[in-house]
C-alpha cells in the first residue's frame, strides 16, 4: 500500500471540490464529508441518510476499532447534508452506487478521488487523504495534538503527527535549511 498525504493547500482543496462536482454531487459530497469529519472511508461508505440528516452528531460503530464514536457535525456540513439528501429516502446509502442500491466500494471511492486529483495535479492521494486532510487542517488551526489524537483514537501524539504529515513537514523544512 502506498503512503498518501493530506491536501495541505486550501486552494487545492477548492480545486478538488470543483473537479469532483463536475463528475456529480455524490463524488463532491464524498470529499466534503470526508474532509469535514475525519472518519475512515470504511465508516463513511456505510452511512445511510437517516444516520446524518437533521442530526447534530454522528454516532457510528467504527469498523476498524470495534468502538462506538460520537462526532459533532459542523454547521456548514449540516447544511450540505440537508441539501444533498433533500430528495433521498432515509434508508438510502449516502454514497449509493449508480448501478445498485448499495454503497460504492472503497476501490470506487479511491478511483473517484484519484481521477480528480490527477486532473488538478495532486499525487500521493488515496482514501486516507480525506482523513489526513481533516487532521492536518484541524491541527494547523488548533495546534492541539492531544485532542486530535483523541478524535483519531491514536495511541500517542507522535503517531498522530506522523499520520497527518506534520513530522514530514518538519523534516522537509529542516532539509531545506541544511547544506554543507
Amino acid at each position: 500500500m502506498r503512503t498518501v498525504q493530506p491536501i495541505r493547500d486550501k486552494e487545492k482543496i477548492a480545486a478538488m471540490k470543483a473537479e469532483l462536482l463536475k463528475t456529480g454531487r455524490r463524488n463532491w459530497f464524498l470529499f466534503v464529508f470526508g474532509i469535514n469529519t475525519g472518519l475512515r472511508i470504511s465508516d463513511i461508505l456505510n452511512l445511510k441518510v437517516k444516520d446524518v440528516k437533521g442530526k447534530s452528531h454522528l454516532i457510528i460503530y467504527e469498523q476498524k476499532t470495534g468502538k462506538y464514536k460520537r462526532f459533532k457535525i459542523n454547521r456548514e456540513l449540516q447544511q450540505h447534508i440537508l441539501s444533498y439528501t433533500a430528495n433521498m429516502d432515509d434508508e438510502e446509502y449516502l454514497f449509493k452506487s449508480l448501478r445498485s442500491p448499495f454503497p460504492i466500494k472503497r476501490i470506487q471511492a479511491y478511483k473517484i478521488l484519484n481521477r480528480a486529483a490527477k486532473k488538478i495535479g495532486i499525487s500521493e492521494i488515496g482514501t486516507h487523504t480525506l482523513r489526513k486532510t481533516f487532521g492536518y487542517h484541524f491541527y494547523q488551526r488548533t495546534k492541539d495534538v492531544a485532542l486530535l489524537q483523541e478524535i483519531f483514537n491514536h495511541s500517542s501524539p507522535s503517531i498522530t503527527l506522523r499520520y497527518i504529515g506534520i513530522n514530514q513537514d518538519i523534516i522537509d523544512n529542516a532539509i531545506d535549511n541544511f547544506s554543507l
